[in-house]
This record gives C-alpha cells, structure tokens and sequence, in this order.
C-alpha cells in the first residue's frame, strides 16, 4: 500500500504538505511487477509513474524496430508527456528486475502538478527533455525502407507492393525506367524484375512473397505440431479468436494467406466501430489486434494457406501449402469472403494493371490529378471513394442499383455529398474494359437509358460484392449453395454426427468451428466478426470441457454439400 511517507521518499515529492500527501496516497496504485513484465505498451491509456525500487527499462519503436531510450531507477517519475500531450502512451515500460511503481491516474497527476509548483516546474522541464529525446530518436533512427523495383503494369511488382503494405512493411517503390532509379540501387542490383533490396542491402529477383516474409522476420512455419486451436483466416473474426484463445491458455496458431486484417483490414475508414467515435482504418484496427495477439503468445503464420482438414484422433490434422501438417484439437474457420470477379471480358487479364479488386491502397497515390471509377454501392465503395478522393481530381462510383440508400450506411452517404469531386452515377455498370499492357478506357452502360459511353481511364477499383471461398473443405463440413459454411441451428440434422446438439458457431465436423463471414447466416459486420471470433473461444473451452471425445467423422460418406 502506498503511504504518505513512501512518496516523500521520492526526490519529487519529498517538499509536499501532508495534506496532498495523503490525497494523493489514498488514491494512487501500488503496482508489483516481475522481470520481464510489462507496466505499459505504446498506444495505451497514459497514467504518471513513480518507480520505488527495481528497474524498467524504456523502448519506443521507429523504423520498424525497438530502441532502447532509457532505463528508469528508484526515484524517478515519469508518464508526464502523453498525460500533458493528450496522447496515448508513446513508449514501452518493461521491467528487468523485480519493480515497484506507484501510478497516479491523469486527475491525480493533474491535482499533484496544481498543489506544488515546484513539482510542475520539475516534470515540466522533465517532459520537455523527454519530447527532444523522442525528436531525436525520429531523426536519428534508421529510416531506409526495403525498395521495390517494377514497372507500375508488371502484376507481381503490384503483388510485393499490396503484400509489404498490407503487412505494415515500410517500403519504397520506384520504376526502373526512370532515370532517377539507378541512384537508389545497391552496386551490380538489375533485373529481372521486379526485385527487392532490403535494408541491409539483399537483393532478391522476382521473390515469392513467403521469401520476403522470411527475411523480414515473419513467422512463416508453424513453431510445433500440436495446437489446442488453429484458426484458418486472419481477419477481425480470427484476430479476436487469437487474441482471446492465447489469452486464456490455449496453445494457439493463426494461419494467414496474405496478411492479417482480411478485407476489414484493406478499409480506409471504419466509422461505426463502438469506441472509436472518430473512426479508425482498418490496417489501425489488424495491426492493434495482431499486437494484441501476439502479445499473448498466440502464433501468426502469414504467407501460409490450410489446403486440407482431415480427421485424426483427439482432433484434426490441418496441412498447409508446401506440406508442413499440425494436429489440432480444435479448429475455428474464419477465412471470411473473396472479392467477386467483375463478369467483363479481360477484366482478369488487367488485375493489377489498372483493375483491382478492393482498395488497393498503395496505387492511390498513384491516382493524383487523374479520373479515376469505383463499381460498388457498399460501405467498403463508399470508403474507397472517400479515401481516394484526397488524390484523384475526380472520383466516379458507379452503382448497378437506382441510389445508395439500398446498400450504404447513411453516415457515408452524407459524407460523398460533402466532397466535390465525388460523383455518383446510379443505375450503370461496366460492360467492357479496354488496354493491352495497362487499363486505358472502360466502357459504362447507362441502365436506364440503354445507352453506352466510352470513358478514359487508368484505374478501376471493383467493390461488387464477395463470395466463399471454401471448396478445400472436406465434405464433412457442409455448407450452403454458395460456399457458406452452416453452424448450429442451421445445422440439418442428418449431417450432425452426435447425440448431443451442435453448440452456436459449430460446424457438422464436431470441433470445428466457424466465425465471421463465412459463416451462413453472419452478419456481414466488423464488430459481430470480433464478437464471433471470441465467441468460438468459449464454445471451445465448453467442448474440449466434454466428459468424453467426439467420435472421428466419418472419412467415407460424409455429408455433401446442400
């Protein structure tokens, strides 16, 4: 417990009246922490710190790396920039050795800095040397990013572009016929492109993105052959899967064909998630919840794609891609949806050539000054276009249906009639797209005129809508005509092997679970996605509770697909 005679053993503190001293004791927290443990990560809720014996040690990550800026002694307070700022916490507090910490909430620490000024006058000085440290770690730390080199029109250049920006990868993309390009590349560095040169300056030629994935230190090979629950899909839903299944003891893997996120996490703004009033993207909301995983233990094999699931005892054998196979207890399905394909004659031919599916980020600073189109009535078109619309000096949404209001939230709706150069062209769709090497013109048919135009343009973003993707389940699993898995009351009963009912969110393979989009029935929703997820956790902890293991399901005859 903290006393009045404890604080005034702190330098800072010691000239307090009693008064204060006592205050500021009945209300202040007196936090035991063990080598290694963390009192506080970047991006958390600030507080002011007192530490009282032990040491923690500072870090602050820039550049993509961790750097040490400090180690905090008996006496020293801290905790003042972010609560003085109005931020979140911007460095890591860990101990190396048992610690003691007093922590003063910000009306406690605002209270202490009005009842002595000297006490203002020291952390005030304190802070501003602090916020210098910090400006020179951003001057000073290494900021070379991996570099691209492709053309714009070569589709595995925009591959290695989308991957390094979906995975949060600083990099830097430049064309190698332009001439300034030479004077970026490490001696005897040509092609074939497109190639990467990272950091520390390895060349490598037309890599596969797994290759990258492992000079960069992701994990791309299951770390044992044994898991409580493999999770297949790394998006909103399979995130909090991971993050609530490693949190509570589960020996936990998450595999991810791309990168963690999902399509929620190719969104440029998510307004309506509860407890982000002014919104966040969704490479924010992937990359906070990757962090969170990860922190509780939780392994994320990215690169990586489940191609079977086939029974075995005690749980399933899940293969991946190249061979690797692990045995799981239990497995949750979160692979979400794949953007549909726009039914156009040459569309496939021109993905990443000037048509993408999703969008596509990292060719929005392309679009600067240009006209750019968006098929889609949804709210990830309608985030799109806002997003583009900081570039572009015109952005056309094309919409198959008579308005928005069918399809969009109403939010996204007011926002498209504030900007300018948003324009919404109701009742028309793309019936053809033009170019040999790059899109150079589409052409759009006015539905309720039948009339059709020619329009010039390099970049077409689709937003049509999705699909499952589940055909690599075995017919264990059924799901409905378009691929979406059934769980739980949709469940017929011809296809559920046991005596006992299916729990919510249970596939007809006992012990497989589904969450999120690609599940029948889900609400096609960022928040019921994590909802979902950390649902599957505990109907998880409920079945491997079971007095007895399920039988195996059946190899041989399994249900088909409805």
């Amino acid at each position: 417990m903290i006393t009045a005679d404890l604080m005034r053993a702190v330098p800072l503190l010691r000239d307090l009246d009693d008064a204060t001293c006592e205050q500021l004791a009945a209300t202040a927290a007196d936090i035991h922490l063990n080598p290694g443990e963390w009192l506080v990560q970047e991006g958390e809720v600030p507080a002011f710190y007192v530490l009282l014996s032990g040491e923690l040690e500072v870090t602050k990550t820039s550049g993509g790396e961790a750097h040490v800026l400090n180690h905090y002694r008996p006496g020293d307070a801290f905790g003042e920039v972010p609560l003085l700022l109005g931020s979140a916490a911007v460095a890591n507090l860990r101990a190396t050795t048992e610690s003691r910490v007093m922590r003063l909430e910000a009306d406690d620490f605002h209270d202490l800095m009005a009842a002595s000024e000297r006490v203002a006058s020291q952390v005030l000085r304190t802070m501003s040397r602090r916020v210098a440290d910090l400006q020179r770690l951003a001057l000073d730390a290494p900021t070379r990013p991996t570099l691209i080199v492709g053309a714009r029109v070569d589709v595995a250049c925009y591959g290695l572009r989308e991957f390094f920006s979906r995975n949060r990868l600083p990099f830097r993309w430049v064309d190698p016929d332009e001439p300034a390009t030479r004077a970026h590349l490490p001696s005897g560095a040509q092609g074939p492109y497109p190639l990467v040169v990272l950091p520390d300056g390895t060349v490598l030629h037309q890599p596969h993105p797994r290759e990258v994935a492992e000079h960069v230190g992701l994990q791309t090979r299951p770390g044992t052959d044994r898991y409580d629950v493999v999770i297949v899909g790394g998006g909103p839903a399979g995130l909090a899967a991971a993050v609530y299944g490693a949190s509570e003891g589960l020996c936990t893997m998450l595999v991810e064909r791309e990168a963690p996120g999902g399509q929620a996490g190719t969104s440029t703004r998510i307004e309506n998630y509860l407890g982000f009033p002014t919104g966040l993207s969704g490479d924010d909301l992937s990359g906070r919840a990757l962090q969170q995983a990860r922190r509780f233990g939780a392994e994320i094999v990215t690169t990586r794609e489940v191609v079977a699931l086939t029974p075995a005892h005690d749980g399933y054998t899940v293969t991946l891609d190249g061979g690797d196979a692990v045995h799981a207890r239990t497995v949750i399905l979160a692979t979400g949806v794949a953007w549909r394909a726009l039914p156009v004659e040459g569309a496939e031919r021109l993905v990443g050539r000037g048509v993408y599916y999703g969008a596509a980020r990292t060719e929005a600073p392309g679009t600067r000054g240009k006209d750019v189109y968006l098929i889609g009535g949804g709210n990830s078109a309608g985030q799109a276009a806002m997003h583009f619309s900081g570039y572009a000096r015109r952005v056309t949404l094309l919409v198959r249906g008579p308005d928005l209001e069918r399809s969009m939230s109403q939010y996204l709706i007011d926002q498209l009639r504030t900007k300018d150069n948003i324009h919404v062209c109701v009742q028309s769709e793309v019936t053809a797209v033009h170019g040999t090497a790059h899109l150079t013109r589409i052409t759009v048919r006015d539905r309720a005129r039948d009339e059709e135009r020619d329009l010039d343009t390099d970049a077409l973003f689709v937003f049509i809508g999705a699909d499952a993707r589940t055909d690599w389940l075995p017919g264990s699993v059924a799901r409905d005509e378009r691929g979406y898995v059934l769980t739980g009351l949709n469940v017929a009963a011809g296809a559920w092997p046991l005596p006992r009912d299916p729990f919510p969110l249970e596939t007809t393979a006992p012990g497989v679970f589904a969450a999120g989009d690609v599940r029948h029935g889900s609400v096609k929703r960022v928040a019921s996605s994590v909802g979902e997820g950390s649902m599957a956790i505990a109907l998880i902890h409920q079945y491997l509770a079971a007095p007895t293991s399920p039988p195996l399901p059946p190899a041989d005859g399994a249900p088909e697909r409805p």
